[in-house]
């Protein structure tokens, strides 16, 4: 009889609820909306009331190792607290861990979705034959997550991982958490709608303009991928821009940490042959770990390990995935 866990996926739009077995099999799967507007009791009563009906439908065909649900937010890690979370409005200071296992009647593992989607490409995606790596979500914001020996890093109080605001731009532009230049103001789908803005301001991209005249409410960074492939150079130079801001803070990491592997998940993600050439370059020139080509002599009998940075594979399941795995750690 094989076991299975329980990952559960809270975002501000959808959650998602499903059972995974040992081998990452996906046995299960539920989708629902999450209302965040009826309040957090009317959301994790929704959640709860799904997972007890997924439990129970597997009844009796395996062993449950136990619940890992991914959350948007700042989680104080050794009580469960929500410190803060721009997704969910009015969950500020809320014992999340404590309502739900109240709840259900049974332990479960809370942990932020950037760090859970970095689990999740590292048992599943791009990472499973890697020990540690660094993943880059690219979202409405940057997020992301650092797995170590399998493990996943929380640091001091929990707050490792916070990759978006890594600066790139010390006097760049400013950013929701009180600096400025940071990697989220420049390669994250809300910074790449700005940046189109800003060029139609200037005047020098009429392209862009008659997009946005005429997407209006649907204007978005996919629009400007769009003029990107087709050949608009404005629209090219903003993802270079995105490029050369994941490239110079990976060369940080790279430099930091010398991980074997870097990996880029999140909806602007998709646009990979736009700004990935500008990040290789930006990590070839800028990166002394990455960029030796020969080894000194007294190593040169060894196989030169290479540094990895890719794309993510599981897509929009990666945290779900990876929810799913902490039980099983």
């Amino acid at each position: 009889m094989h076991s299975y866990a329980i990952g559960v996926d809270l975002g501000g739009t959808n959650l998602r609820i499903s059972a995974v077995d040992e081998n990452g099999t996906l046995l299960e799967k539920t989708t629902l909306g999450t209302e965040v507007s009826k309040g957090r009791d009317f959301v994790i009563g929704e959640m709860t009331d799904a997972i007890r009906t997924l439990r129970d439908k597997l009844r009796g065909t395996g062993e449950l190792r136990g619940i890992g649900i991914g959350v948007p937010g700042i989680i104080d890690m050794d009580t469960g607290l929500m410190r803060e979370s721009p997704n969910l409005p009015g969950w500020s200071e809320y014992p999340v861990r404590a309502e739900i296992e109240k709840r259900l009647g049974t332990p479960v593992i809370l942990e932020n979705d950037a760090n859970a989607a970095a689990l999740g490409e590292k048992w599943l995606g791009a990472g499973r034959d890697q020990d540690s790596l660094c993943m880059f979500t690219l979202g409405t914001g940057v997020g992301g997550g650092l797995v170590f020996n399998g493990k996943i890093w929380h640091g001091n109080n929990g707050m490792a991982g916070e990759l978006g605001h890594t600066v790139v731009e010390p006097e760049g532009h400013p950013c929701g958490c009180g600096g400025r230049g940071c990697v989220e103001q420049y390669a994250s789908a809300t910074a790449v709608v700005r940046m189109a803005h800003e060029a139609i301001a200037s005047g020098a991209a009429p392209e862009l303009k008659r997009a946005a005249e005429t997407h209006a409410s649907e204007f978005n960074s996919r629009v400007v991928y769009q003029l990107a492939l087709q050949g608009d150079k404005p629209a090219q130079d903003i993802y270079r821009r995105v490029g050369r801001a994941l490239g110079i803070v990976i060369t940080n990491m790279i430099n930091a940490l010398n991980l074997p592997m870097y990996v880029i998940g999140g909806g602007v993600s998709s646009a990979w042959d736009a700004f990935a050439p500008t990040l290789l370059e930006e990590v070839q020139a800028r990166s002394f770990i990455y960029s030796v080509t020969t080894p000194p002599a007294t190593l040169r009998t060894a196989p030169r390990k290479t540094t990895v940075i890719t794309r993510a594979l599981l897509g929009s399941d990666a945290g779900l995935f990876g929810a799913a795995k902490l039980p099983m750690l």
